[in-house]
């Protein structure tokens, strides 16, 4: 049995300043809000977050960024935040843009205890500058050093008793992969079933990759509503 909290606090209680995170989601799908709600009242600093991208200016991360508690941030696009833009071009923040695929694979790998891997994105762009760059067959790849967190926030639809996850639909995005490349994941469910009641084909990530679970009802807001005219 897993841990189930009942304070988003409680469950980030050991989350210090100048740690390490990763942050499921992409844009606002899929994002752990009340986790991220906690660490803004919690008011931890110094962070370094590996997630997608920011969130938005008044929502998921970029409630973080917005009070500071940011040091560093890696991610695959600045998106739709504002502030995340400004102080990046101001030089307040540390960035590592990384080509989406090559983030993930980043993640994966350091889930799966692979320590690099070589790629052939990015090469002979800002992006390969100081990195080990080696020949296959004919073609030029950069050497990429995979991802790991002391903590993974992730949003789950599901959760059994042994932490066995379902994650619904698109938030299947960067999730899955970060629950296996924190050293602690913290999941944020929707709905806490009992043992059995999901099916094992339908199990997205096992339960040895959850440490601590917590059932919490999420807002899911429009990143970018679009209607017809």
């Amino acid at each position: 049995m897993k841990p189930i909290f009942h304070s988003f606090l409680e469950s980030i209680e050991d989350i210090q300043d100048g740690s390490t995170i990763m942050v499921g989601g992409f844009g606002l799908v899929g994002i752990p809000e009340n986790l991220i709600l906690a660490m803004a009242e919690k008011g931890v600093k110094d962070l370094t977050v590996i997630s997608n991208n920011c969130g938005v200016d008044d929502w998921g991360l970029g409630l973080l960024l917005k009070k500071r508690q940011i040091k560093r941030i890696i991610a695959s696009y600045v998106g739709e935040n504002k502030e995340f833009e400004r102080q990046l071009l101001a030089g307040e923040i540390e960035v590592e843009l990384i080509p989406q695929g090559t983030l993930a694979e980043k993640i994966r790998a350091g889930g799966a205890g692979i320590p690099a891997f070589y790629t052939p994105a990015g090469v002979g762009t800002p992006i390969a500058h100081g990195k080990e760059i080696r020949n296959f067959n004919g073609k030029e790849y950069m050497l990429e050093e995979s991802l790991v967190a002391d903590f993974s926030l992730i949003r789950a639809y599901k959760a059994d008793r042994y932490g066995n996850l379902l994650f619904h639909k698109t938030a299947q995005n960067f999730n899955p992969m970060m629950a296996t490349a924190g050293k602690i994941t913290i999941a944020e469910v929707e709905q806490l079933v009992d043992i059995g009641e999901i099916e094992p084909s339908h199990v997205h990530s096992p339960g040895i990759f959850t440490q601590r679970l917590i059932v919490g009802k999420q807002e899911k807001r429009i990143e970018r509503r679009t209607l017809r005219p």
